[in-house]
């Protein structure tokens, strides 16, 4: 009953922030730009997504999830009126690999 690593694999695009396929990133990645000084030397630097660790609650599951998530996210599950319903009505690139496997879960 488990979804196996070839079935998420072939539904998840490659993404190269890999931290993002650990939670709900909602297609948030690592940015890239240069800090300018006053002097004008630009030095390349990024910045993360804002990842927040949350319990959500999901109906379909009947239980309480500790999920990994950007406040982009979260503010779409809120939007969208819950986990379950957040799941099932994302585009799948915006999932990543968690997800996915969690979208399956609820599904069955």
């Amino acid at each position: 009953m488990f979804p196996s690593i070839p079935a998420l694999a072939a539904a998840v695009l490659s993404q190269p922030f890999k931290r993002s396929q650990l939670g709900l990133f909602h297609g948030k990645m690592k940015q890239y730009g240069n800090n300018v000084p006053f002097s004008k030397k630009k030095t390349r630097r990024t910045w993360l997504p804002n990842v927040q660790s949350k319990r959500l609650v999901s109906e379909a599951l009947g239980e309480t999830l500790k999920v990994k998530l950007t406040t982009r996210a979260l503010k779409t599950i809120k939007k969208y009126g819950g986990l379950d319903q957040y799941l099932l009505q994302t585009k799948t690139d915006l999932l990543g690999w968690e997800g996915m496997r969690l979208r399956i879960l609820v599904r069955e």
